[in-house]
C-alpha cells in the first residue's frame, strides 16, 4: 500500500528547513512517505478499521501541510507519532460511543436496545465515578469529553498551565478506569 524510502537525519533536517521556506508540497510527500506505514499502523491500532486507517493517513498529510509550516520539528519520526495518535483519538472522541481511557477503549453502548440494564449500569457507573472525582479533575474530565475542548482551550477557561491540565486529566483518566472496573 504505502512505501517507504529512507531519508537520513541530516537530509530531513534540510528538508524540513526547505519545506518551512518554500512550502513544497513534493519536498513535504518526500518528508512523509518513509512514515506513512508507521502512521498507517497507529491509525489502525486506534481506528480497527483499514479504511478509516487509510483516510486517516491522508488526512493527516493535509495537516501537515500547515502545521510543518508553523511548527520547529527536531524529530519527525517522534512528532508524526504524537500528530497520529491525537488525531486518531480526536477522531473516536467524535463517535461518542466510546470512552478512552489511558488509550484503552471502553463500551458505552448507546443505542443497544436489547442490552438497556447493561447500557444503564455502564452510564450510572460513569457518571458516579465522575462525581467522585476531585473537583478540578471533574472539571477537566467534563470540559475534554463532554464539551470537546483541546488542552488549550481548557487551560484558558480554568486558567492553569498545559502541565497542570494534562496531569489533572491523565490522574482523572486513572481513577475513572479504576473506578469503572470496580463498579461494573
Amino acid at each position: 500500500m504505502f512505501r517507504i524510502t529512507k531519508n537520513t537525519t541530516q537530509s530531513e533536517e534540510a528538508s524540513l528547513e526547505l519545506y518551512r521556506k518554500k512550502g513544497s508540497l513534493k519536498v513535504l510527500g518526500d518528508l512523509y512517505a518513509p512514515y506513512m506505514e508507521m502512521v498507517f499502523g497507529i491509525c489502525l491500532g486506534y481506528l480497527k478499521d483499514r479504511g478509516k486507517s487509510e483516510d486517516a493517513v491522508m488526512r493527516i498529510f493535509e495537516k501537515l501541510i500547515i502545521d510543518l509550516r508553523k511548527h520547529e520539528v527536531g524529530n519527525l519520526k517522534s512528532w508524526l507519532h504524537s500528530v497520529a495518535r491525537n488525531f486518531c483519538l480526536m477522531e473516536l472522541r467524535k463517535t461518542q460511543k466510546e470512552f478512552i481511557i489511558d488509550h484503552e477503549v471502553f463500551q458505552v453502548p448507546i443505542m443497544d436496545f436489547d442490552n438497556e440494564v447493561h447500557q444503564e449500569s455502564e452510564l450510572q457507573a460513569l457518571e458516579n465515578c465522575t462525581e467522585a472525582l476531585k473537583k478540578e479533575q471533574k472539571e477537566v474530565i467534563n470540559l475534554f469529553y463532554k464539551e470537546q475542548k483541546s488542552y488549550a482551550e481548557i487551560c484558558e477557561v480554568i486558567n492553569l498551565e498545559m502541565k497542570k491540565v494534562k496531569s489533572l486529566l491523565q490522574n482523572a483518566r486513572r481513577m475513572l478506569k479504576i473506578c469503572i472496573e470496580k463498579s461494573v
